[in-house]
């Protein structure tokens, strides 16, 4: 069970995608079923919540839920790998990120979506997260343990690496939480040479203006590459094999992230902010990467260093593999935990 949001397509989709791959491979049967969902405007998210909760499946031995709303569905035997609930309403709601209304009204909303949630969490016969971040979240706002399951890498053959190139690669969806805009800030205080390859799906038309007219008002045409477009896997995998190391900033991420999970399997350097959540999970500060304050000059600074350090840049990759690895995340131990 997954959401849909139409034209948007992520990391937890493909995560949905080779779950049920994994599944058959394993020897099951197994079908994605994914629920239509747009958080906007909000004070439609009770509709879509009912019609989650309406549904009944009678013709499944198990379901694996994965984020908000599909997890409201009831089953007999509903297992929770739970990558998002709807941030919204907890975390990002304390930091004033929020989409609920103001007022009355959206402490209405916040209360029902933490309601469902808490009882579509009791029904549930065992919940996995895909992150300590994910799980100290499920404590704290809703007091429910969770499982530790992280997401393998869906295609790992693909990120075969190779010596540090000459460009700095972000990849990923495209959209102002992702925080590409802020690379291209950057870029204005890092050395002369660095250059920067952003390339992936925007959210909105409205995200692709926003990277094409900053590279245009600061003047980076001849330092930035914008390949705004859903990639072909061998496309993205080769942008990550051929870079010096990759930026990934997201703001308060609850995963690893699939694109520091990729560079670190290609042995790249990885570059983020503070600010970053789950992915400091994987990058470690002058370790398997750099770690840099969520501005500018600091980020400038961060590409600087690998930029003109080639050897710190390989250091950094190698770490960042052989943490990656530490972890010890493959499909078949993963489908095995979530048949329990």
């Amino acid at each position: 069970m997954n959401n849909m949001a139409p034209f948007v397509w992520g990391g937890a989709e493909e995560l949905a995608v080779h779950l049920q791959r994994n599944l058959v491979a394993a020897g099951h049967e197994s079908e994605i079923l994914r629920i239509p969902f747009q958080w906007e405007p909000a004070t439609r998210i009770p509709s879509q919540m009912l019609m989650v909760r309406a549904l009944e499946l009678f013709n499944v031995d198990r379901v694996i839920a994965l984020k908000f709303p599909a997890y409201l569905i009831r089953h007999p035997h509903k297992t929770l790998w739970l990558l998002h609930q709807y941030r919204q309403a907890y975390d990002l709601f304390d930091a004033g990120q929020t989409n609920l209304p103001a007022g009355e009204q959206g402490d209405e909303l916040r209360a029902l979506i933490r309601h469902a949630d808490d009882e579509s969490f009791r029904e549930s016969r065992r919940i996995f997260t895909n992150s300590e971040v994910t799980r100290d979240r499920l404590a704290r706002y809703n007091g429910f343990d969770a499982g530790l399951l992280l997401p393998p890498i869906n295609d790992p053959h693909l990120f075969t690496g190779g010596p540090p190139g000459e460009y700095i690669f972000a990849g990923g969806r495209i959209n102002d939480m992702k925080r590409q805009h802020l690379l291209l800030e950057a870029l204005c205080h890092a050395d002369p040479g660095v250059k920067l390859v952003i390339a992936g799906p925007p959210d909105t038309p409205a995200d692709a203006r926003r990277l094409v007219e900053t590279v245009e008002r600061l003047g980076l045409q001849d330092r930035v590459q914008l390949d705004l477009r859903f990639l072909p896997r061998e496309t993205y995998a080769g942008y990550v094999n051929g870079a010096l190391a990759v930026a990934y900033l997201p703001f308060d991420e609850d995963s690893l992230g699939y694109v520091t999970m990729e560079a670190a399997t290609a042995g790249k350097a990885l570059i983020t902010t503070t600010d970053s959540g789950g992915v400091l999970g994987l990058v470690r500060d002058k370790d398997t990467g750099l770690v840099a304050k969520p501005h500018a000059a600091s980020l400038g600074d961060a590409m600087s260093a690998l930029w003109q350090d080639r050897a710190l840049a390989r250091i950094c990759g190698n770490a960042a593999r052989e943490h990656w690895i530490s972890f010890g995340a493959d499909w078949p131990q993963t489908i095995e935990a979530l048949l329990q």
